[in-house]
């Protein structure tokens, strides 16, 4: 598997009338060919907005990328800004991305059939007859009943686990390279989440697509994930193969993590305390206020940046490894 998506350095900042918050702070991570991907860590840690960052829809102003490359198959997406033709040309094209709420991602006015066929007559100068066809075969791919007619109902006239389904057509229908589902089944219920996720795999798995998987569930990505990386304050924490980060959490927010997974007849242990204040960043370890193994010499410590602590295994806290 050659590399596809090659971040090195990322840092996103928003401007506010409190100060400047720094969602993304110095991240940097690789995502190989064909590879799943898991990208954890709870609300508000920068996730979301790593993943706008690649695709270049961070709404300047108040947003910006300040620093970092975001290389994609061999384009530095940086030169392009983010309304240029060449952008538009790869974002559905070459890279899609899945959104939590399909509701507020497809145009209610139109019918679900004019939105997919849409993407493949824009990037693909699909005539419209063929492009309906390839839709509707997407649709009845994703596990749609009756796809030529679901074409054309409109999206609230489908339920939520269906839109999802809509979203994953939409995001296939041009074969990419690479899909980022930015917490695609937070929205559903347990058995549709199951069903879209597995749907999902399945897709991505027979078109031979890359997949970055965000979410805050660490259950999720380590079922279907390759490799893991944990964020935490706009920082990547701990990053390795699932069973590298499963087997040996190195971090203690990744300890955390885990014990917050639902096991049946196991009592689940939450991570006690908030997110550090990103407009005040502390200049310790971010994590350092709800950590139940730091020491007094964590209080003088700078920051810890990733070290490799055996294989493909890398934290941010060398202490929480010893």
């Amino acid at each position: 598997m050659g590399r596809l998506l090659t971040v090195e350095g990322l840092t996103t900042e928003f401007k506010t009338e409190r100060g400047v918050v720094r969602a993304v702070n110095q991240v940097s991570y690789t995502v190989d060919e064909s590879e799943i991907v898991g990208l954890v860590g709870e609300s508000g840690c920068g996730k979301s907005v790593s993943q706008l960052s690649v695709m270049q829809l961070i709404p300047t102003p108040p947003g910006r990328i300040v620093s970092g490359t975001i290389d994609f198959d061999g384009e530095d997406f940086l030169k392009y800004d983010r309304n240029s033709n060449e952008m538009c040309g790869i974002r559905g094209n070459k890279i899609s991305m899945i959104f939590q709420e399909p509701m507020t991602s497809l145009n209610p006015a139109l019918t679900v059939g004019k939105q997919l066929s849409e993407v493949l007559m824009e990037h693909r100068g699909a005539a419209k007859e063929e492009a309906r066809e390839r839709a509707a075969d997407m649709l009845k791919q994703t596990g749609i009943p009756d796809p030529k007619k679901r074409m054309d109902d409109y999206p609230h006239q489908m339920s939520g686990g269906m839109r999802q389904r809509v979203m994953i057509a939409m995001a296939m229908v041009c074969n990419p390279k690479m899909i980022i589902a930015d917490e695609a089944t937070t929205a559903l219920d347990a058995t549709i989440q199951a069903q879209i996720l597995e749907l999902l795999y399945k897709m991505v798995h027979e078109h031979k697509t890359a997949l970055m998987l965000v979410t805050h569930n660490l259950g999720i990505v380590a079922r279907y994930a390759h490799r893991i990386s944990i964020m935490y304050a706009g920082k990547i924490v701990e990053t390795g193969t699932v069973n590298e980060i499963w087997d040996n959490p190195a971090h203690p927010y990744t300890r955390g993590l885990i014990k917050c997974v639902p096991v049946l007849g196991e009592k689940m242990v939450p991570i006690q305390g908030m997110p550090p204040n990103l407009i005040d960043r502390p200049e310790t370890c971010a994590f350092l206020a709800r950590c139940k193994e730091r020491r007094k010499s964590c209080f003088k410590e700078p920051v810890a940046e990733l070290t490799n602590i055996g294989g493909t295994h890398y934290t941010a806290c060398t202490k929480g490894s010893e």
